[in-house]
């Protein structure tokens, strides 16, 4: 309540209780889960009703968001200070964009596919 009355009186907005990172890898994931239960032509999805793949839809996005999350945990924890390469750089890029969104990426497509596999499978 009194935060309430706070925002009132000095008229900001009310903050967020999800993180941009958050609400942006879960858009990810509902995109990423989306595409795999569209375009999939394996029986497991082509055999199974509308009900299932909303199920999986779900579960994997949830799945999803969960995996990029560690994926970002991993890479906060693991990043390296400096990075040396002996490739240009080209090869400078590509660690650094490893580094930005590989974990990530990663973590997030292995818990679309593992929970949409969950249902179906």
């Amino acid at each position: 309540m009194e935060l309430q009355k706070e925002n009132e009186v000095t008229g900001d907005a009310p903050a967020l209780f999800i993180s941009p990172s958050i609400m942006g890898w879960g858009i990810a994931a509902i995109i990423a889960s989306c595409v795999m239960l569209t375009f999939n032509t394996s029986t497991m999805v082509v055999g199974a009703g509308l009900f299932a793949k909303i199920i999986a839809g779900v579960l994997g996005s949830a799945l999803g968001v969960t995996g990029a999350l560690v994926g970002d945990m991993l890479r906060l924890s693991l990043r390296p200070n400096i990075v040396f390469t002996s490739g240009g750089i080209y090869s400078l890029f590509s660690t650094k964009l490893f580094w930005l969104l590989g974990l990530q990426l990663l973590g997030l497509f292995i818990g679309v596919a593992l929970g949409c596999s969950l249902v179906l499978g």
